[in-house]
């Protein structure tokens, strides 16, 4: 596995040389669809790509797993980035053909009210106190739910009972088909949490950073080694597109688009040794 990642490393740095030199003007726009948890990193990574090549990037930004399901319903974009490799497999497998790279990683942080006494060591018993509100994403619709559910079932190997404790008790806030959205120019969990929805809402150690960013008071809690959660994110190109749509991927691993990734706290797996 590392001397593939090497190799391909090596791939991508001849290919980045190969394909992202500067182009003439085009009238293409290429359309791009990614995670919501990307929307502040790639939005950034786009208006470089745009300025760097002259090409125009339309973005749409939402929960992974209905941006696929708008795809298989009939949408049409030339990239899809996601908060997970199952849902870019899925349409690799199904219609898309070119393979799935894995471009950057996250982790589950649990972001919290300034009231509630919480630390990495207690954030288990602290989650399973009734009177805790608990929220999380919606799993299926989002990843950052499923990966929510995958700390439940992390938190039965420690105490019994647990994963069927939270899981009934975990408020699906956000990344839902219905969930509601926070109004415009505001962080989804930033607004969440100041509407006091929910007590401590577990979401990507990105998100928490950005929602502290808005409101100063949120804590924001490491999740402990026996309960991490990482989160992978795939990258896959819809075959029979445009060079332009296979340079924007190229970019986003290229050491320029790896070094925003970094900036928004993101592992930018192709800068890792």
């Amino acid at each position: 596995m590392i001397q593939f990642l090497k190799m391909f490393r090596i791939y991508v740095t001849f290919m980045t040389f190969m394909v992202l030199s500067p182009l003439s003007f085009s009238a293409e726009t290429i359309t791009l669809y990614a995670a919501g948890s990307l929307k502040k990193a790639l939005t950034d990574v786009t208006a470089s790509y745009e300025k760097n090549y002259q090409v125009d990037v339309d973005t749409t930004f939402g929960p992974s797993g209905i941006l696929r399901k708008n795809i298989e319903a009939g949408d049409n974009p030339d990239v899809f980035a996601s908060a997970n490799m199952a849902h870019p497999h899925k349409l690799a497998l199904q219609k898309w053909g070119s393979p799935v790279v894995l471009f950057a990683r996250n982790k589950l942080c649990a972001l919290t009210q300034a009231n509630i006494n919480v630390t990495s060591e207690n954030l288990l018993s602290k989650l399973l106190e009734t009177d805790v509100r608990l929220g999380t994403s919606t799993p299926k619709a989002d990843p950052s739910g499923d990966y929510a559910w995958e700390l439940f079932k992390k938190s039965e190997a420690i105490k019994q009972g647990s994963f069927s404790r939270l899981s009934a008790k975990a408020l699906q806030l956000t990344g839902g088909a219905n969930s509601e959205l926070a109004p415009q120019n505001r962080n989804q969990y930033a607004w969440v949490m100041s509407e006091n929805r929910a007590d401590i809402f577990l979401t990507y150690c990105t998100n928490a950073v950005l929602a502290q960013k808005e409101v100063p008071t949120l804590k924001i809690i490491k999740v402990p080694e026996d309960l991490a959660v990482g989160a992978d994110y795939g990258l896959v190109v819809r075959e029979g597109t445009t060079d332009h749509a296979w340079r924007l991927a190229m970019y986003i691993l290229s050491s320029e688009g790896q070094h925003i990734l970094g900036k928004y706290g993101f592992e930018a797996v192709m800068l890792s040794e």
